[in-house]
């Protein structure tokens, strides 16, 4: 029975939740793409967060725990890290088996079964197994041993302990290669829904591919997390591989930096022009960098883990590459030509001082840009992108097309500037190009910034009825870092 009439007919209160804003790119995670088969061409990439994730799936001797161990010997230590597969040969086809709890790991469950069997296609061609006696049998892998002889040849099982699952493996590759979900074989005891083969348990079939170019595992690989760096852990690749994938990542979007180690020592040859070095440096590639390394062909990973430790949101923690250190990496020791040559390719290298101590040099592009300044204006691209973004996306109202409006969009504008400044990427300084706005060659930029943005009366029609913002200017300086000093000292006796 009602008590009375209802509250909301005097105070009607609506909650509403506003979405959620957009987050600015991670700027400190790297994809080390390798070719092991650890990783399926389905799954493509994967995400570590430590090393001992890497252990666990790739042992100890892999190239891709070889490259993630110097990512993650770095102090400190960075966070992120993404491992990825390059199909650098032909590829089987494979189904992974569903998770199997603890329960229906048991192995009572399988020694119970002393004629068992399945359906399964391999390569096109359906198998039926029959009479498989699993009634002797000690462990999960001797379940996988007793299949794999059913099939004769055709694929190849075996129990995953760090996934509880049990993998089929084809025994071809290419493009034909392939298996499928396994079910009841119509007779005997049906292992397909024991093993976790079966269709709505077992993962999607994974098809066998053909061999792929290193392009084209990257460009596979790109949609998957959210990488900023890249690198290869495998030392056997050419030079053009390597300018294909630098020519890829110069134009890909999002913005991405590509990391190369080299130990051709045709690179400390001032005579040499057709080596890695040169050759990228005449391309003018300025999203890829390449280290010298005659010892360690992942080195480059080094440099990748010291870098990608920078936090932008916080107080003066942007870093310059020169002056730091590669823990596992061994130092070069070069001489005074060696080392002018390296410098002269923009070639950076981990090189001893006479003394005792060891640093990297001189932290650059490809180009001859500084590496900490790629990496800290791409992160400011992103963080005034993102700020703007949500200022459109995340107000209850529209942002109208008025001075006070662009006001708005300067201010958000502004606010990654501010904290460009905070993170020390930018600092007050002299403008040196031509002005624009209030601004002029030659002023100071009092607060490291300045961003412009025209009244809206000045806008053609056309843009105004395409409701588009009048276009912001913003001049930057950058706050450098010293890699060089000169000390004068007059004596006077």
């Amino acid at each position: 029975m009602s008590k009375g009439l209802s509250v909301s007919d005097v105070v009607n209160v609506q909650v509403t939740l506003n979405p959620l804003a957009a987050a600015v790119r991670n700027f400190g995670a790297l994809l080390i793409l390798g070719s092991s088969a650890v990783i399926d061409t389905n799954e493509r990439v994967r995400q570590y967060t430590t090393i001992n994730g890497v252990v666990a799936d790739f042992g100890s001797t892999a190239p891709e725990y070889l490259a993630a161990s110097l990512f993650f010997s770095q102090s400190p230590q960075p966070s992120v890290l993404y491992i990825g597969r390059w199909a650098k040969t032909a590829t089987s086809g494979v189904l992974h088996g569903g998770v199997l709890s603890v329960a229906q790991q048991a192995i009572a469950n399988f020694t119970a079964v002393s004629s068992g069997g399945m359906k399964i296609t391999i390569d096109g061609t359906l198998k039926t197994l029959t009479a498989i006696n699993l009634s002797a049998v000690n462990n999960l892998n001797g379940v996988a041993s007793a299949v794999t002889t059913a099939l004769a040849g055709a694929a190849t099982v075996t129990w995953n302990a760090s996934y509880n699952r049990f993998d089929v493996v084809s025994s071809t590759t290419g493009a034909s290669s392939s298996v499928s979900y396994a079910s009841n074989p119509g007779s005997g005891t049906d292992i397909s829904g024991l093993m976790g083969l079966v269709t709505g348990v077992a993962s999607v079939p994974v098809q066998g591919v053909v061999a792929e170019s290193l392009l084209a595992g990257v460009q596979a690989c790109a949609p998957y997390g959210d990488w900023y760096g890249l690198m290869v852990a495998d030392a056997s690749v050419v030079d053009s591989d390597h300018i294909s994938v630098a020519t890829y990542i110069e134009a890909s979007s999002p913005s991405r930096i590509y990391g190369i180690t080299s130990s051709s020592s045709a690179i400390l040859d001032p005579t040499q022009t057709t080596d890695i070095a040169s050759k990228l440096q005449a391309a003018n590639f300025s999203r890829t960098f390449i280290q010298y390394s005659s010892s360690n062909p992942y080195a480059v990973a080094s440099l990748y883990g010291r870098a990608f430790t920078v936090d932008f949101t916080a107080n003066n923690s942007t870093i310059t590459l020169k002056f730091k250190q590669e823990p596992s990496v061994a130092a070069e020791t070069l001489n005074e030509t060696q080392a002018a040559t390296i410098d002269a390719k923009d070639c950076n290298v981990f090189v001893n001082f006479n003394n005792s101590t060891a640093i990297v040099q001189q932290g650059v592009m490809c180009n001859g840009d500084f590496f900490d300044e790629r990496h800290g204006l791409d992160w400011l691209q992103n963080a005034v992108q993102t700020n703007v973004y949500n200022l459109l996306y995340t107000s209850p109202t529209k942002i109208p097309q008025t001075d006070a409006g662009t006001n708005q969009i300067a201010g958000a504008i502004e606010q990654a500037c501010e904290e460009g400044v905070n993170n020390g990427l930018m600092a007050p300084g002299v403008w040196n190009s031509p002005g624009f706005g209030a601004i002029s060659q030659g002023q100071t930029l009092t607060k490291g910034y300045y961003v412009y943005m025209p009244p809206v009366a000045t806008q053609s029609q056309s843009d105004r009825e395409a409701r588009k913002a009048p276009t912001a200017q913003v001049a930057v300086k950058l706050a450098g870092a010293v890699h060089f000093s000169d000390v004068l000292i007059s004596v006077n006796r």
